[in-house]
């Protein structure tokens, strides 16, 4: 399996730039950051999350999906 790169110019990403990547709401990126699957700091009232650390979070999630559905005996 590949690799996922994020090609944004960015080495820090706002809430609105992972939203905006992911076509996801606010919710749901601030709702993983909170609990911590999504590491990120947070400046005042922004987040900001690492690139790199975004790339790492995205390919686990992949995998772990996969494996869930070889374990389901779906095929991947």
């Amino acid at each position: 399996m590949e690799r996922i790169t994020v090609d944004l110019p960015k080495e820090w990403l706002s809430v609105a730039d992972i939203c905006e990547y992911m076509g996801v709401s606010t919710f749901v990126v601030t709702s993983q950051l909170r609990s911590g699957a999504l590491p990120g700091v947070k400046f005042g009232r922004e987040w900001r999350v690492a690139r790199r650390d975004f790339e790492d979070w995205l390919n686990e999630q992949r995998a772990r999906s996969v494996a869930r559905r070889s374990v389901d005996g779906r095929a991947g």
